[in-house]
């Protein structure tokens, strides 16, 4: 009788265990269905200085600070949440780039800092020290992720609360550690309908620019600690909702070996934009990321989508889909040897075929160099100048017999 019972709630479960969405340390059910009222303060250039209750802070209750904007007009309209990395702030100006492209936007400060400095009453400050700092199950909610991924989503619910708001149209996207942050939400809050970090990622004790400085440094057990907490990779396998991943070849702190071993724990719905020494800061103007949102909330034309990279005979292939001509199509390579930073990156064209089956889909071939260890992949370009790429792989040295 026991048995059937539990085969019986098995064939009634809509998901097995194995599918348990990993929530950490974060209730993620009362942030998403907390009452969070905003305390409006002075508007500059049609974009609102407001503040809004925070999760407690040893023991004592915090406020954060944000900026909001909206467009002109009644709504409702979609929203994207704006999340800043490290040494940054609340941009009021990267708000008043979304609200100009028809978007509601809350860019809410993860340091504890208002407009003009720290708050009496801010959460943690957002170093290296509280990032990295021991913890045990009493502190464990006193730590900068633990905050700021919770001020993110009370912020969720604030701005899905207000009546120009499409609740059911929000988006999230953030830069370096904001991107980290974008990451762990992504695999949290399934009311996004789209995310984008920017930079950031996971596998940031494998190999990332705080390795051997910080997570080198930490006992074994306290590192493995840090990571099933605070590690992105812990809730990336969570998403389900369209994600892009875009990302520098050379980026300083986080290099494509954990990039790729992040974007693959996402099985669906991903895109990959990966562009040749893309420049590392808070820039909120890459057209890919504007135009994947609009994609998601705003029924636009998507972006290409690359299938999985393919090595026969010596060129590599990628399939892709469009809804948009592809104009131009790229394969680059470097050396898969030494720190991703110091890689030397060569571009070469790429031939592009149209598919025999649809007009929407193309094939995008290369001949690889011959004779050398590389890593590569290839990117299209579409006739909007929207980049997308495939994965990257890596051809070891030719075997001596």
């Amino acid at each position: 009788m026991l048995q059937f019972s539990f085969l019986l709630l098995l064939a009634l479960s809509p998901v097995g265990f194995e599918s348990a969405k990993v929530t950490g340390p974060w209730d993620v059910p009362a942030l998403q269905k907390a009452k969070v009222e905003p305390s409006w303060a002075e508007t500059s250039n049609g974009v609102k200085q407001v503040y809004y209750s925070g999760e407690n802070y040893k023991g004592k209750p915090t406020k954060i600070f944000a900026y909001y904007g909206k467009p002109e007009g009644q709504g409702p309209f979609p929203a994207v949440l704006l999340v800043h990395g490290g040494g940054g702030k609340a941009f009021s100006d990267w708000v008043k780039h979304w609200n100009n492209r028809g978007y509601c936007a809350l860019a809410m400060d993860l340091a504890g800092n208002g407009p003009n400095g720290r708050l009496p009453d801010g959460g943690p400050g957002q170093g290296d020290e509280e990032k990295f700092q021991d913890f045990t199950a009493d502190n464990l909610k006193d730590m900068w992720t633990y905050h700021a991924v919770a001020a993110v989503l009370r912020g969720h619910s604030m701005i899905a609360s207000f009546s120009e708001v499409d609740r059911n149209k929000v988006a999230v996207t953030g830069i370096s550690w904001g991107g980290y942050l974008t990451c762990i939400i992504a695999g949290l809050d399934d009311r996004l309908k789209a995310a984008v970090p920017v930079y950031g990622c996971g596998y940031l004790h494998e190999n990332s620019v705080w390795k051997e400085n910080r997570l080198d440094k930490m006992e074994v057990a306290r590192r493995e600690k840090w990571v099933r907490n605070f590690d992105p990779s812990s809730y990336l396998s969570g998403v389900t909702c369209p994600i892009m991943f875009i990302n520098g070849t050379n980026d300083f702190a986080y290099p494509l070996d954990s990039y790729k071993k992040c974007y693959d724990l996402v099985k669906e719905k991903k895109t990959l934009s990966i562009k040749v020494r893309m420049p590392h800061g808070h820039i909120w103007t890459y057209k890919e990321v504007d135009a994947f949102i609009d994609s998601q909330l705003k029924a636009a034309k998507p972006l290409a989508k690359v299938d999985a990279l393919k090595v026969i005979d010596g060129s590599a292939f990628v399939k892709v889909h469009h809804a948009v001509p592809i104009k131009k199509a790229m394969l680059h390579y470097a050396t898969n040897e030494g720190p991703w930073q110091k890689r030397v990156w060569e571009t070469i064209p790429a031939t592009i075929s149209n598919d025999v089956v649809s007009a929407s889909n193309d094939v995008v071939s290369a001949k690889l160099p011959v004779g050398k260890p590389i890593v590569f992949y290839i990117s299209i370009i579409d006739e909007r100048d929207y980049e997308v790429s495939s994965n990257h792989l890596t051809m070891p040295l030719p075997t001596v017999k």
